[in-house]
């Protein structure tokens, strides 16, 4: 298949480093994987297991969900900082210029916080950051000249981040705009152990990670990170650069047939005119500080570069709508911020594309050169599922994403259904009866299961109109539900080319066939979809509950699950010649055997 076009896109220079090929790839959750090293949870050194995986198996990249530091709900989107990475994930073990028992440290934090299948404890944190507090006051060395050449490089973003986290600690971590700051006319003598603890922390981190980076170029793979859109409220970002953001606004999504309120993520959308009138400084700083992790970067939220869905910070996500608010300056407004992107670092841009996508984003996408995202179950024409061959070239082909559930779940808790909320949702505004919705639910559908309504077999299109023939509006709604999602485990029998719908071992190896069949250039799943391949681990993986993140919801199940598996364990797996096997076949295999 030739890809050679993307050698005339406006990044014509990243893809002729990086080279046209077909490649597959793993997306791993950080916390999600474990080493018998690990404390915890995942931690940056476990990435050269990763990597000696790939070289096992053939893959070619590895992409990480964001590594900055987190906020208290954990989540890797609403981060407190675009540029220091989390503590939580540096390895006491491997910290350099330590002349402490690091070793029995690191054992003694393993007692507390064992690694296993399951869910991150996150209370690790504070016992990583009391340990390192102890070894930096033992171990720091003012005078050490890599560290303060690490201070120097990053004092545009250092010294802003620790004021904060300072700041933070000292008002309970309360939201800044609580904060009641007395004015201390020598704040850097006043906290200079503080300041420099952090800057020490972020030093180690930044040592790490480029170890980690030089480790994974080393084998020929290329090593993905992601750049959250937007940041927390209350972040160090926001805090230091308020005339950035729009602290009158929350960002969202809008409306639509998933979310009838829309979505309202809490996060102020940015002031670009303010931004451009510093030359557009912060980005810049943001893409040249990940430039010295990744190779590549996802674009977390492209479609937000053009136009953002904001409400106001009192209203529901509902009562919004796009910034910019003209339609026609929505590409301009994209392409200019794009432009300054693919200028400031050589990192190969991939966007994530998805949600209520306009139109301009496709046509961007092609002329530049950056892959967006074919997303396998949403990929239909006339409520059947597309074949292989007609995803997008300039793609990455997913199964599943974070937001989602893996494809096992999908299978068999979703397929063929519609969100119960949603169905609810829709009939109240027209039956305010709650028995008449009682009452069709239960000649439409059979008993719920965990959320989902799953229709009857004898409905049809027809009995639907004759059903909600009082307002055409609510039928044409119910319709296109009904539409997209009956018989929906029969259609995608039908993409797979296959016919047992009960033999789910065989079913997941033919999708996984099916997705790095396809035309996009990249094929890059979770590191859970490729467990799947092993049984065992695939009837632990298809627990319903059993996902990375559920959008919308704030709760303690959220960005903390395990894989199944020690990374060493993964390493032994029958399931790495298997897919292996599927590489080959698929012509998504570029290096002979390790």
């Amino acid at each position: 298949m030739d890809y050679s076009f993307l050698n005339y896109s406006r990044i014509s220079d990243k893809w002729k480093k990086f080279g046209t090929q077909r490649r597959a790839g793993v997306v791993v959750p950080l916390f999600s994987v474990y080493s018998d090293k690990s404390c915890g949870i995942g931690e940056i050194p476990d990435l050269k297991l990763i990597a000696d995986w790939c070289e096992i198996t053939g893959l070619e990249i590895i992409q990480l969900l964001p590594l900055n530091d987190m906020g208290s709900d954990f989540s890797p989107y609403n981060c407190i900082t675009s540029f220091a990475l989390d503590l939580i994930y540096l390895r006491i073990s491997d910290l350099v210029n330590v002349k402490s028992d690091i070793q029995r440290i690191n054992e003694s934090i393993k007692k507390k916080h064992p690694r296993k299948f399951g869910r991150v404890d996150y209370t690790v944190k504070t016992t990583k950051t009391e340990h390192l507090k102890k070894l930096f006051e033992q171990n720091f060395n003012p005078d050490d000249t890599d560290y303060n050449n690490f201070i120097k490089s990053n004092s545009d973003w250092l010294k802003d981040y620790a004021t904060f986290k300072i700041l933070g600690n000292k008002h309970s971590s309360t939201s800044w705009e609580k904060w009641k700051l007395k004015e201390e006319n020598d704040f850097e003598t006043l906290h200079n152990n503080e300041i420099n603890f952090i800057y020490w922390t972020q030093w180690q981190l930044y040592r790490q990670m480029k170890e980690v980076k030089n480790y994974i170029n080393s084998k020929g793979i290329i090593l993905m990170g992601d750049i959250p859109f937007l940041v927390s409220r209350n972040s160090a970002d926001v805090w230091a650069h308020k005339n950035y953001f729009r602290l009158d606004l929350s960002a969202g999504a809008p409306p639509d047939m998933y979310f009838a309120e829309g979505q309202k993520w809490g996060m102020p959308p940015y002031n670009w005119d303010e931004i451009a009138k510093d030359g557009f400084s912060y980005l810049k700083s943001k893409l040249k500080y990940a430039e010295n992790f990744y190779d590549a970067y996802r674009i977390d939220h492209f479609i937000g570069f053009f136009r953002v869905w904001t409400s106001p910070i009192n209203e529901y996500g509902s009562k919004g709508s796009f910034l910019p608010y003209e339609e026609h300056i929505w590409e301009q407004h994209g392409r200019y911020i794009i432009d300054v992107m693919i200028n400031t670092t050589s990192m190969l841009p991939c966007a994530e594309d998805l949600g209520t996508v306009p139109e301009c984003s496709y046509r961007v996408l092609q002329e530049y050169g950056i892959p967006g995202i074919d997303f396998q179950r949403y990929l239909k024409r006339d409520f059947r599922f597309i074949k292989p061959h007609e995803y997008r070239m300039n793609s990455v082909a997913v199964i599943s994403t974070h937001d989602s559930s893996f494809w096992v779940n999908w299978w068999k808790y979703e397929a063929g259904t519609i969100d119960e909320n949603l169905f609810e949702l829709l009939c109240e505004k027209y039956f305010p009866d709650k028995k008449e919705i009682k009452f069709l639910r239960k000649i439409l559908f059979l008993k719920s299961l965990y959320g989902r309504l799953r229709w009857k077999d004898e409905i049809t299109t027809e009995e639907l109109r004759k059903i909600f023939s009082s307002t055409q509006e609510l039928a044409d709604k119910i319709s296109w539900l009904f539409l997209e999602s009956f018989r929906e485990k029969e259609k995608f029998l039908e993409y797979l080319e296959f016919h047992d719908m009960d033999d789910i071992d065989a079913l997941t190896e033919r999708n996984l066939i099916k997705i790095n069949q396809s035309h996009s250039i990249f094929s890059i799943q979770l590191i859970q979809e490729y467990l799947c391949l092993d049984k065992r681990l695939a009837g632990k993986i298809s627990r319903y509950s059993y996902r990375i993140n559920s959008p919308g919801k704030i709760n303690k199940i959220n960005w903390r699950i395990t894989i199944p598996v020690s990374l060493e364990k993964l390493l032994t797996m029958d399931i790495n010649e298997k897919l292996r096997n599927i590489l080959q076949l698929t012509n998504r295999l570029n290096k002979p055997h390790a």
